[in-house]
């Protein structure tokens, strides 16, 4: 009874402060969990996939759906090469065809690679034209949820959520995108946009940031921020910036598998020794796991995006919260990561 006590005790501020995620189960019930991604823009979307089969083997999500918005054939199957790793090939993935970032990126070629026995990553989807539009497997998804229940994870572009939150009633729900939304999803967590300047490369100064999410996709990420019907709690460029994933993990806890995606992948896309920044990592620990306090949450307010792609944040009320870094939980958040992304599967 004693050491389920600070959980209990976290849990009680959460609700008693309607932040959210304190709804998060205290009964340890799987959070059912769609990831949304660019997968192949950078190796921060592949390690925080491995971390969501992690959850899963120790029954703290389900993933539902993973749902691409990398517009290009490899990135769908790549995400099939991870889930299929992980045991879990049996995951439904939606592509878009938006156009944005067509080009293959350094890794999601390794769903070709082979080695003399044959494939390197077996897997069955062997092209993002085979797979369904992001947007049904979202409506068919929420659909067949309960009311309420739905964690979803966007760590890419805002396309695919935009363009659910227009569509319309189809043979999986009576509801249009947004009711469909308001009704099954409980979270919105979103990697995305920046609320505190970062120093600039060149001088070192402070100034303004704007996110790499948001500017390649402007018009989806203003639809989402207008029309979203659910909380949405941001975690900004410098969250993942002050949180930086260790190279020396990358070298040596993936050493239990010959072939490893997460750490290949991270090789191709920049070799260690290097520390990338954890960004979108921390909205899936956020999503996950609201009520351990690895990070803090500002006061409520509405998150707004202006044509050229810079993100504000106007408080006083409103759907949106951001994260927020305390140094004192800093190593706590850095080896929660490390400890899910470098898990073996099924362990």
């Amino acid at each position: 009874m004693a050491n389920n006590a600070p959980a209990r005790v976290i849990l009680m501020l959460l609700l008693a402060a309607g932040l959210p995620g304190a709804c998060a189960a205290d009964d340890g019930a799987a959070i059912p969990l769609i990831f949304d991604t660019d997968l192949g823009n950078d190796c921060d979307d592949v390690l925080p996939l491995g971390m969501i089969h992690a959850l899963c083997s120790r029954g703290e999500c389900e993933l539902l759906a993973v749902t691409i918005t990398k517009d290009h054939p490899y990135a769908a199957p790549f995400a099939d090469v991870v889930n299929t790793f992980y045991g879990r090939g049996d995951v439904p993935i939606g592509v878009c065809g938006s156009g944005v970032t067509p080009e293959e990126g350094k890794y999601n070629g390794l769903c070709e690679s082979a080695d003399a026995d044959g494939p390197r990553y077996p897997h069955d989807l062997g092209s993002g034209r085979e797979a369904p539009p992001a947007v049904e497997v979202l409506r068919r998804t929420l659909a067949a949820a309960e009311d309420g229940s739905v964690v979803v994870c966007q760590v890419g572009f805002s396309t695919n959520l935009a363009d659910l939150l227009e569509s319309a009633p189809d043979q999986h729900s009576p509801l249009a995108g947004r009711e469909l939304a308001a009704k099954k999803v409980r979270l919105l967590s979103v990697m995305a946009g920046a609320f505190a300047k970062v120093p600039d490369d060149s001088t070192g100064q402070p100034r303004e940031h704007y996110e790499y999410n948001v500017v390649m996709d402007i018009a989806a990420a203003q639809k989402l921020c207008a029309n979203w019907p659910t909380p949405i709690v941001w975690s900004g460029f410098e969250v993942g910036l002050n949180l930086r994933y260790p190279h020396e993990s990358i070298e040596r806890d993936y050493r239990y598998a010959d072939h490893h995606p997460l750490p290949e992948a991270y090789r191709l896309y920049n070799p260690p020794p290097h520390d990338r920044p954890t960004w979108d990592l921390t909205s899936v620990l956020y999503a996950v796991r609201p009520d351990r306090g690895y990070f803090r949450l500002s006061q409520p307010g509405r998150v707004s995006i202006a044509d050229d792609g810079l993100t504000r944040f106007e408080p006083g009320g409103g759907r949106d919260r951001y994260l927020i870094v305390d140094e004192a939980t800093r190593p706590r958040a850095i080896e929660a990561m490390v400890q899910l992304a470098s898990q073996p599967p099924g362990g």
